[in-house]
């Protein structure tokens, strides 16, 4: 049990990182619902204590309401957990606005680009959300299956309310689960967002079987190009280097869990992109972000090459042999790049 107070938490979205806080949260003490579209979901899990579709190996708590009746799970909520993937997040809190209590902090647990608007996940729930209630962005180095399993985590809490950061780092801890908190939200936000599509490049280079070499190169010059967009959209390049820079491109790129880098590493080997997602149950967001980031970089007058590169090789105009290769071709630089 948490050493704090027990909170009603609301979250939205049962894929496999709602259904992995909802077992965490569960276990430090807290009241938690979770919500779902799916009855087909919602029944395995009230059933049998699984969510079979997303992470079907961990058990889910009895104390975890599962429900697809979203009043239900949001009457008395102090937290709303938006855990949906980016592409359905804006039409999911329009759906369900009507009945989040006024008094609740909200949190972005989605990490990516709205591919119409270009905002971030944070700025999308802002947007459909009365002026002035809280929003915290969750993020960081955190596979699913290891918070659920209780392994050691260190995620951030960025918001530009403290008080609301500050709460969800209390709220949120527990003995296999740390966070720091941040007001940098663009560049906390960026960092997850853009992780995904430097992981697809990761999983290229390791499709391809470049070596160890190529991918220390890629990893920091994705870091590069993702500060880069950050500090155009206002983020601190120091934050970068922090969890959600850093710590979560680390692990995108070389854990085995990773699912951008496992379409990266399918596309290595030569085969197409709809084959590939035809065989995942769940989404890979850096497929949907890398066409929004480059549209974001147009917007601040920004190069991302790899992620321009990655976007050929998904569309289909270029093999991933040919990217790689058009990458080590360009133009040498110095290092310190100091772009505005």
């Amino acid at each position: 049990m948490s050493r704090g107070r027990s909170e009603r938490i609301a979250i939205l979205g049962a894929g496999s990182w709602g259904t992995a806080l909802a077992v965490h949260l569960r276990r430090t003490g807290h009241d938690v619902r979770l919500w779902a579209r799916d009855e087909t979901l919602v029944e395995g899990i009230r059933a049998h204590r699984i969510n079979p579709r997303y992470l079907s190996d961990v058990t889910v708590p009895e104390g975890v309401l599962a429900s697809t009746d979203g009043r239900a799970v949001l009457d008395g909520a102090r937290t709303v957990v938006v855990a949906v993937p980016s592409h359905v997040l804006r039409s999911v809190v329009a759906a369900l606005r009507d009945w989040i209590p006024s008094d609740a902090v909200l949190v972005s647990a989605a990490k990516g680009l709205e591919t119409s608007s270009l905002s971030r996940m944070s700025q999308v729930i802002a947007d459909e959300m009365p002026v002035g209630m809280p929003v915290v962005a969750l993020s960081g180095p955190s596979f699913a299956l290891e918070v659920a399993r209780g392994l050691p985590t260190a995620v951030l809490a960025a918001s530009t309310d403290a008080s609301a950061a500050a709460y969800i780092q209390e709220c949120f801890r527990g003995p296999s689960l740390r966070l720091y908190g941040s007001d940098d939200v663009a560049g906390v936000e960026i960092g997850g967002a853009l992780k995904n599509v430097i992981a697809i490049a990761a999983g290229v280079v390791e499709g391809l079987g470049l070596g160890h070499n190529s991918m220390a190169a890629l990893i920091t010059r994705g870091l590069a190009e993702i500060s880069r967009l950050a500090s155009a959209e206002g983020g601190r390049r120091e934050t970068l280097s922090g969890l959600s820079g850093l710590g979560d491109l680390v692990l995108t790129c070389t854990g085995d869990l990773s699912r951008n880098r496992h379409v990266g590493i399918e596309l290595g080997k030569g085969r197409k992109l709809d084959d590939v997602l035809a065989g995942m149950r769940m989404v890979a967001e850096g497929v949907r972000t890398t066409g929004a980031a480059i549209a974001l970089g147009t917007r601040h007058g920004i190069e991302l090459p790899i992620a321009s590169e990655m976007s050929a090789v998904l569309e289909g105009r270029r093999s991933a042999i040919e990217a790689v290769e058009l990458l080590m071709g360009r133009r040498q630089r110095l290092e310190p790049e100091h772009q505005h």
